[in-house]
C-alpha cells in the first residue's frame, strides 16, 4: 500500500506540471493559434490538473489507511518521505 501511496503522489506531480505546461501555452501568446487550439490546450490542461487533485487526494487516503494500522504507522517512519 505504501507503494501504491508513493505512486499516486508521483502521478500528481506529472499531471500538475504537464496541466502548467498547457497553461502557459495558453497565456504565451505565438504568432498564429486557432481558437480550436487554445479550446484543445485549456481542456488538457484542465484536465490535467483535475487528474492531479484526484491522485493526491488518493495518495492522502492511502497515507491516512496507513497511518491507521499499526504495521503501516512502522513502515511510513522508517521510510524517508518522497
Amino acid at each position: 500500500m505504501y507503494e501504491k501511496m508513493v505512486d499516486y503522489r508521483y502521478f500528481g506531480i506529472v499531471l500538475l506540471t504537464v496541466g502548467a505546461f498547457f497553461y502557459l501555452g495558453i497565456i504565451i501568446p505565438s504568432a498564429v493559434q486557432s481558437a480550436s487550439d487554445i479550446y484543445i490546450s485549456t481542456a488538457a490542461s484542465t484536465g490535467s490538473l483535475l487528474l492531479s487533485i484526484v491522485f493526491f487526494r488518493l495518495s492522502k487516503s492511502l497515507r491516512k489507511q496507513l497511518i491507521e494500522t499499526e504495521e503501516g504507522m512502522e513502515y511510513i517512519s522508517k521510510q524517508k518521505r518522497p
